[in-house]
């Protein structure tokens, strides 16, 4: 289906096909003319499929009624209210909104933290229409007396998941207590828990669902693939696969921000060129290492999860679990970073033995095992490890030893379980086959 059958404007569909879009993706099918229609809407789609436009272009269709040129800030009070968890997605958003919006004269402004505040505050003084924000900056702010949100139409809380799941739903309520009872609210995420999806009814009212995938799914364009390692040979492995395989835009996801710089370091030590994004780094670093990264100048930029949500790198070729998350659900988020708007990608992950936990869980999640390919060098116990055991107590290729190990006298030792035997024997299925 294309742009022109969803009840958009002539000047909004100009900028749509200058942006090089003709088809609209299945999200924005069925999101689009439900939000025209005033619809609170609870929408979860894959990431990488379209979501931002599918809120922010009729958005900026219901809002032209309100345009205007006027240079007084009274004109311009926030209409419509975006909520973001990260600083990234943010940016992105708000980046969004003014590129399909340039036709509209609605003034867009976004807010989060790491930055100074007064240019922030003197952007909301002006006055703005669409306001895109993180919460807790947002709550500064409004301890300040800018903005006043009594004229709020629309609420969307993007990655809402995220949103409600990782200790924003104080601030959040805290927000929604400010706006107007009337408003239409628009719930947009990849992934929707049960409880997320309770929670989410304290602040819709009868909302339409819009679910175009299954929940937890990735998107077909993207292979997987998981590679057995000895936890001390991660680094030395990923080194191997860039190399071997002549890797450019890698972005590799670890648990921890101490993690992510120690492995920078060490590839970039190594000649491959990395730099690392995480909550510990300035906002001003952190734009100029993606930046950097989305040029070209930087092939692997190591991340922690703060960067799963909302980076929109195009045709990003490759990403890499260097870790695998506690979450399941942040395996989706993730790889999501890859084969966005119809472009392949492949999605790695280098798997421990001390990881059988959280690689069961994904695979619960996704119902159904991820594909394994081996390097024998630095599979578990194999000749790259720390401390090579004897060769007859090596694990087989496809994580033999699922369970949590230990190191004896005799080398590894597995202590299998019947669900890590099930998963030992899934994996062994796989490379047999």
């Amino acid at each position: 289906m294309t742009f022109e059958n969803l009840g958009l404007s002539a000047d909004l569909l100009d900028t749509v096909a200058r942006e090089g879009y003709v088809e609209a993706t299945p999200v924005q099918q069925a999101a689009i003319p439900l939000v025209l229609a005033g619809r609170d809407v609870l929408a979860a789609a894959q990431t990488g499929t379209g979501k931002t436009a599918a809120f922010a272009l009729p958005i900026l269709e219901r809002l032209r009624r309100h345009a205007n040129t006027t240079a007084s800030p009274a004109r311009h009070p926030v209409r419509a209210l975006v909520l973001t968890p990260t600083r990234e997605l943010a940016v992105q958003v708000e980046e969004s909104v003014r590129t399909y919006g340039r036709s509209l004269p609605l003034r867009s402004a976004v807010v989060y933290g790491g930055m100074p505040m007064d240019p922030q505050t003197r952007a909301l003084w002006s006055g703005v229409e669409i306001l895109v924000a993180t919460p807790g900056r947002l709550l500064d702010h409004l301890g300040q007396g800018r903005p006043n949100l009594g004229q709020v139409e629309v609420l969307v809380l993007d990655e809402a998941d995220r949103m409600l799941d990782m200790g924003f739903i104080p601030d959040v309520r805290r927000i929604v207590s400010m706006l107007p009872t009337r408003r239409q609210t628009l719930f947009f995420s990849a992934t929707f828990s049960d409880e997320i999806r309770r929670l989410a009814r304290e602040f819709l009212h009868d909302p339409a669902t819009v679910e175009v995938a299954p929940r937890n799914t990735i998107a077909d364009n993207v292979a997987e693939v998981l590679y057995p390692v000895d936890a001390s040979c991660k680094a030395q492995l990923l080194e191997h696969l860039v190399r071997r395989d002549a890797m450019s835009q890698v972005l590799v996801f670890t648990r921890t921000k101490t993690g992510a710089s120690r492995l920078a370091s060490y590839l970039d030590r190594r000649g491959v060129d990395a730099v690392a994004i995480h909550g510990d780094r300035s906002q001003a670093e952190r734009t100029r290492a993606l930046e950097d990264f989305k040029r070209g100048d930087v092939t692997v930029l190591v991340a922690t999860d703060v960067a799963s949500r909302g980076l929109d790198i195009e045709e990003l070729p490759y990403v890499v679990n260097y870790e695998l998350p506690w979450e399941p659900q942040d395996y989706v988020h993730r790889i999501g970073r890859t084969g966005r708007a119809g472009a392949s990608g492949v999605a790695i992950s280098l798997v421990s033995p001390e990881e059988v936990d959280q690689l069961r869980g994904v695979q619960r999640m996704l119902k159904r095992a991820i594909p394994v390919q081996v390097v024998e060098e630095y599979l578990p116990g194999g000749p790259a490890s720390v401390d090579r055991p004897p060769r007859e107590h090596r694990v087989h290729p496809g994580l033999a030893q699922a369970g949590r190990t230990s190191r004896g006298r005799g080398g590894w030792t597995p202590r299998e379980t019947p669900a890590t035997r099930d998963l030992r024997h899934r994996s062994e299925a796989q490379i047999a086959g």
